[in-house]
């Protein structure tokens, strides 16, 4: 999947409009290069995104007639799946809805794990309509295991770790690459997950990816990141003591080999995001240990350092309580903490590039 020409979107959320069920939907109007032309949503009908994200006028709408109409900007050409719901499956009550932008010239593109490409109905109304669909998921043809490739010399290979899922780790990333490339700095990202790719045209869901081929498929991504940027950072899953996705995130750490590491938490929350077990709490590790447990998983294959905390402060009720947060975070971890979404990442990406350049193992091609 390569880069394209800019969309026209109607985002689909259908009562799951929000941070953290519709985070594919916020990622891509926050981060994307397409144009949002609507959300579809009839349980927020009449209301606008700014609500939520200021400085988006984009307005919610309640059926798929309002969105292609929506008056004074363009017809949409795509709707777009903006749900990541656990288990990544397709709501039944949507399936009207898709097969009626189907049937008004629209394409659909999707990131959840019920690809719609291999759906029956679907694929022959596309057929017939003349359209496409686009499953972010799908894995790549690539049966290629690790082979301890070498980074680039000169390259800085950067992962995003985080202590849940759903906190923030490629909205991290993205605010590092753009505030790299505001100071002037070559920086690539690596989408590993069907928003980034949504967000930046290429990349794999690594979560759709044979374990035995994860590593080899990361290790595979970062060289092409590297392809683009000197500093390569590459988006984060999971978590590593996540009961449900754990194994993704150490497939990250080892296939990525990356030089350092920045962990993201959201300041606040005790337990992890798992509404599998409802009766049963997996409550969020102190950052210290969890730190250290990083830093030695990753070096039975290479040496890295987490060099800083990236601190999600949406918990916090307001600009003063969530400085405090970061300084709390600071002071406990005794490394460089910021909310880079909230407060600009420009200070933050140059204490990350100081704290990766002090790092032994950087240079040299490693």
């Amino acid at each position: 999947m390569h880069p394209q020409a800019p969309r026209q979107l109607v985002i689909l959320t259908e009562g799951q409009f929000g941070p953290h069920s519709g985070k594919t939907a916020f990622g891509v109007i926050r981060y994307g290069r397409d144009e949002v032309v609507a959300v579809l949503d009839s349980t927020l009908a009449g209301r606008n995104v700014a609500e939520w994200i200021p400085g988006r006028d984009i307005p919610i709408v309640g059926t798929l007639g309002e969105a292609l109409a929506v008056p004074g900007r363009p017809r949409p050409d795509t709707l777009l799946v903006g749900i990541a719901p656990t288990g990544g499956r397709l709501p039944d009550a949507w399936r009207p809805i898709l097969h009626g932008a189907l049937d008004a010239g629209l394409e659909l593109h999707s990131g959840l794990h019920t690809l719609l490409e291999d759906d029956p109905e679907l694929s022959a109304a596309a057929a017939i309509d003349g359209t496409r669909i686009v499953d972010y998921r799908r894995p790549p043809e690539r049966f290629e295991t690790a082979v301890g490739r070498r980074h680039g010399a000169g390259k800085r290979v950067i992962l995003t770790v985080g202590t849940d899922c759903a906190i923030g780790k490629m909205s991290v990333a993205l605010e590092l690459r753009n505030a790299g490339r505001a100071a002037g700095d070559s920086v690539a990202f690596v989408p590993t997950g069907q928003t980034g790719m949504m967000i930046d045209g290429w990349g794999v869901a690594v979560d759709r990816v044979v374990s035995d081929f994860l590593n080899g498929t990361v290790e595979w991504l970062v060289e092409e990141g590297e392809r683009l940027g000197d500093w390569v950072i590459v988006e984060g899953q999971g978590s590593l003591d996540h009961p449900a996705y754990s194994a993704v995130t150490l497939g990250l750490i080892h296939g990525a080999t990356p030089h350092a590491m920045i962990l993201v938490h959201r300041a606040g929350l005790a337990a992890h995001d798992f509404d599998h077990l409802p009766d049963r709490s997996f409550p969020i590790a102190p950052l210290g240990p969890f730190i250290d447990l990083h830093e030695q998983v990753a070096g039975l294959v290479a040496p890295s350092r987490v060099v800083g905390v990236a601190v999600n402060t949406s918990r916090c009720r307001d600009d003063t309580e969530a400085r405090r947060a970061v300084a709390a975070i600071a002071a406990e971890t005794g490394l460089p903490a910021a909310d880079p979404v909230r407060f600009g990442a420009a200070a933050f990406w140059e204490q990350v590039k100081a704290g990766v350049e002090a790092l032994p193992w950087v240079g040299g091609g490693r």
